[in-house]
């Protein structure tokens, strides 16, 4: 078995490599990704204890600031304790989280999503004209078309923030306690500007699903409708799209990369420092990192959790039942929370909490009569199980944020190939207009060049990590041209595309083709200077998942299907002699060493923007 040492982070310092960088750099590109996921599976990402201080002082700053501004709001008076109940400090707090996350303060920000210097997207991308937007339906919604920001995309998206900012500092209107029997000192937000809010935003997501999927539409924006009825209508209601939120993200962990997605996030956790634990999540550390038995079990356990308690929540309405699963979906969050996850909701999770004890604590017996309106019923349904059901069914159809596949393993992905002797990477960092430079050049900026390379293999070895990675480590000779992978910068897609397009969040569908075009249309590479491996998730009725290579120049070279049988069946460097040769099944274009296209076990259907 090979020798691999296990390095230690220091608290401003990331953990040093355990191998020497020079022969590093000499191998070829897996087995540079090799020693980085072994190290991974010991270290995490090997983050400076540092980094963590930063997001919990970030999140006590969140806390504190939505404290002073809501608890500013007139009619409440008093202490925390006085007023924290009331209706409008649930509404107050909802636009609070739209607007946190569309600046660019909640997730994804920071170097945890390898963002550095510049730390935040969003707002730096979305308030200036000329940077990409991706529209949803270019060739369907009339006035939609391009790719290019330009004064309405700006004043829509500034008209989301200053809406939501008149309506988090503004006095509630009167309100009735009708589902508790009390008049509300505070009142309840305005509804028409909640509608505006909702129209603006609505609007914006037409001309960019990046700026539109950021505001978390799927929970928060759901919740805006919600407002919008009688104030009766808001417990029932609002416990109903959260139970949705728990139970369509745990329908989507009904899969065989789950697993793998838990190993990788505890071993990343910083208070996880257990070498003898980390190694029981992987099968045989160092040379096997498939997920353990262990590892899988946990996973099962997670989901058994997230659908045993939500119900509990919504059916016990209060009592003792209910407060145990209050108490227990709390610790779900923290737990979630503290893992510290690269995509970083962390201010979700707080979101959450707060949710579980406002509308399951304090109003957990509330009655289900007081939802008397079947038009908002529908409205919630229709987007909170309808649109997940469609998107696990069609992931080419429904981002995985609607779809609430937040962390089910087969995310969609991309791979982008510079081609190293034209200086394709360092043509594209200084044409394309967006909000901040490669994340190469952020590195560069930060330490030598040798180590912004080794960080960004890691991200590689993160994705080879989750068996979907695999596919594209084995396509990656499908995609260079002659095969030769050694001629290619790799990089992983979804950190490319946070410094691009402003904002990045585990969804393959801001980084495929469509962003491809649109870089194509501002630097004009040539033939086989800039690829990309496009991976779509997997549907759940189907054990495989549809692939596309496109060339900037040319357009699509290949596409097929790539089996989750062969992913889960191998290590994140493919393994070694023929296994190196990654089953791939061709449907048009073609590459020499792909497999013959076995029958599918069900049809696979067209991919479209997303």
């Amino acid at each position: 078995m090979t020798s691999v040492t296990i390095a230690r982070m220091g608290f401003i310092n990331p953990a040093p490599v355990p191998f020497d960088v020079e022969e590093w750099k000499k191998k070829p590109h897996l087995e540079r990704v090799k020693p980085l996921a072994q190290d991974w599976a010991a270290n995490g990402f090997g983050t400076p204890y540092a980094i963590h201080v930063l997001y919990i002082v970030k999140l006590v700053l969140f806390t504190l600031a939505a404290y002073w501004i809501i608890g500013a709001t007139e009619g409440l008076e008093g202490g925390l304790s006085n007023w924290w109940t009331e209706p409008i400090v649930w509404q107050k707090l909802v636009v609070y989280m739209i607007l946190w996350e569309m600046i660019g303060l909640g997730s994804s920000s920071m170097p945890l999503s390898f963002r550095f210097l510049p730390p935040i997207g969003c707002s730096l991308a979305w308030l200036r004209p000329g940077t990409i937007r991706l529209p949803p339906y270019p060739d369907k919604v009339p006035l939609t078309a391009g790719n290019r920001r330009n004064i309405v995309d700006v004043l829509l998206y500034a008209g989301v923030l200053v809406t939501g900012f008149i309506l988090l500092f503004s006095s509630g209107s009167s309100a009735s306690g009708a589902f508790s029997g009390t008049e509300f000192s505070a009142g309840r937000l305005d509804t028409t500007l909640i509608a505006i809010m909702l129209g603006c935003w609505a609007l914006l997501g037409f001309r960019d699903k990046v700026s539109f999927l950021c505001g978390r539409p799927e929970i928060y924006g759901v919740l805006l409708v919600v407002f919008l009825f009688p104030i009766e209508n808001l417990i029932i209601a609002s416990q109903i799209v959260l139970v949705c939120v728990w139970l369509g993200a745990a329908s989507s962990k009904l899969n065989h990369h789950f697993g793998s997605v838990v190993a990788v996030m505890v071993s990343n956790t910083p208070w996880n420092r257990s070498k003898t634990i980390k190694k029981q999540l992987y099968r045989n550390w160092p040379e096997d990192l498939r997920a353990s038995k262990k590892a899988t079990y946990f996973a099962h356990l997670g989901t058994a959790i997230e659908y045993t308690f939500p119900i509990l929540l919504l059916v016990t309405q209060g009592g003792t039942i209910g407060a145990i699963a209050v108490v227990a979906m709390i610790i779900f969050h923290i737990h979630i929370t503290s893992t510290f996850p690269l995509a970083v909701p962390l201010e979700w999770n707080l979101f959450m909490i707060f949710g579980v004890v406002f509308l399951f604590g304090e109003y957990g017996d509330v009655a289900w009569s007081t939802l008397d309106s079947w038009p908002l019923l529908a409205i919630i349904l229709a987007v909170n199980v309808g649109l997940p059901v469609l998107g696990n069914m069609r992931p080419d159809l429904v981002s995985f944020l609607p779809s609430m596949r937040y962390y089910a393993g087969n995310w969609a992905t991309s791979q982008w190939l510079f081609r190293r002797d034209t200086n394709a990477e360092e043509r594209f960092d200084s044409t394309v207009k967006k909000s901040s430079p490669v994340v190469a050049n952020q590195l560069a900026k930060l330490y030598d060049p040798d180590s912004a390379e080794i960080f960004l293999t890691k991200a590689l070895a993160f994705r080879a990590m989750h068996p979907h990675g695999r596919a594209l480590n084995g396509l990656l000779p499908h995609a260079a041209v002659g095969g030769e992978v050694e001629d290619y910068k790799v990089r992983e897609g979804e950190f490319l595309t946070g410094a691009t397009i402003g904002w990045n969040f585990g969804d393959g569908h801001f980084h495929n083709e469509q962003l491809l075009a649109a870089v194509q249309e501002q630097c004009n590479f040539e033939e086989g200077e800039l690829r990309i491996i496009c991976l779509e998730s997997q549907p759940i009725q189907v054990q495989e998942q549809r692939y596309r290579i496109y060339d900037a120049k040319t357009g699509l070279l290949e596409e097929g299907v790539v089996k989750v049988k062969d992913m889960i069946e191998r290590q994140p460097w493919l393994g070694g002699g023929e296994d190196y040769e990654f089953p791939v099944h061709v449907t048009s274009g073609g590459h020499q060493n792909a497999a013959p296209r076995d029958e599918p076990s069900a049809p696979v259907p067209p991919v479209g923007v997303g």
